[in-house]
């Protein structure tokens, strides 16, 4: 049997973050965490399925549409997880995949979430079978990458979901409808970080100020998710700049210490205070990375995105905001 299928899947952005695990093998968090899901970052992956043996094909797509060899530890990490795939299935073949990225891959802004997801779902329907969402999730879990198992749906999610126990997956608690939250992203520095989330979530619990941070987050949830339901942006925003400064502030504890931060990553930061202090409701959030993501009503977006411009030293800036999920596509890469 062979099959094909192209996937688009977002990335999403965390307003309470995953940071540190109690299985890294498995990705099992150490806390919950709330995201919004992107649209304009993601990824797309086409996955082929053939009969027989061999090495899975793992290729990236290119802007003119030709397909290069991907790094090895890119390849690794892909057959890993079609490995898993395999044995949650109980189907044996190999796969060729295509993958591509709509923004920068590696620099802190999800691509681990968007590319892993894109995955499962890909190889998933490929063998045609067509999981729902709780077992997408944790698929998409499967492969390492935590936040993966956030972008299977859109809207606003929260993972682990209250009572899924040993299976972590993620559950929407509200849809892209619910809120139109935009995300002005700002590209401090656009490449490859030199030290990658999954090392991150490991130096996590070194910082002498992780468990601190772990007694705060009840609060937190409860503030984030009482503010995603009554779209309560004031409520939001502190909680926002909360996680995102004590997330960078444990890695920048840990043992050995991460400075993900770039010079003008604290220029975004001051630029985004000065836009709440004139009135622009905004808040900044970043992942495991140098980038800033200004989290604002729709309203708000034409204003954040011309004082954020013009900040000295930027690699760029991406517009986006809540988006649907993943979707399906006819346009292969392979």
């Amino acid at each position: 049997m062979s099959g094909k299928a192209t996937v688009i899947s977002p990335a999403n952005i965390a307003f309470i973050k995953y940071w540190g695990a109690v299985d890294f093998d498995r990705a099992i968090p150490t806390n919950p965490s709330i995201s919004m899901t992107l649209d304009a970052c993601h990824s797309r992956c086409t996955a082929e399925h053939v009969d027989g043996s061999g090495d899975d094909e793992v290729h990236l797509a290119q802007p003119d549409g030709s397909l290069t060899d991907a790094p090895e530890s890119f390849v690794r990490g892909v057959r890993n997880h079609l490995d898993r795939i395999r044995e949650h299935t109980g189907r044996s073949g190999r796969f060729r995949i295509a993958t591509a990225n709509s923004f920068p891959m590696g620099a802190g802004i999800a691509s681990s979430a968007s590319g892993f997801s894109a995955l499962a779902i890909a190889a998933t329907r490929a063998l045609g079978l067509e999981p729902d969402e709780d077992e997408l999730s944790e698929l998409a879990r499967m492969s390492g990458s935590g936040s993966a198992s956030r972008s299977v749906s859109g809207g606003y999610l929260e993972w682990p979901a209250e009572g899924s126990g040993d299976r972590c997956h993620a559950k929407v608690i509200a849809s892209a409808d619910h809120w139109d939250l935009k995300d002005v992203v700002v590209l401090a520095d656009s490449s490859e970080k030199k030290v990658s989330s999954r090392e991150g979530h490991r130096r996590a619990a070194s910082s002498p100020h992780f468990a601190r941070r772990r007694e705060l987050l009840p609060a937190r949830l409860d503030a984030t998710r009482r503010a995603i339901a009554e779209r309560d942006f004031d409520l939001l925003a502190p909680v926002l700049e909360e996680e995102a400064i004590e997330l960078h502030l444990i890695a920048m504890s840990s043992r050995p210490a991460i400075f993900y931060w770039k010079p003008p990553t604290l220029a975004i930061l001051e630029t985004v205070r000065e836009l709440r202090e004139a009135g622009c409701p905004a808040a900044a959030t970043m992942d495991a990375g140098p980038n800033v993501h200004v989290i604002c009503p729709a309203e708000s977006e034409e204003q954040v995105f011309d004082a954020v411009s013009r900040v000295p030293g930027i690699a760029g800036v991406i517009r986006d905001g809540v988006g649907r999920g993943p979707r399906f596509s006819d346009e292969h890469l392979a």
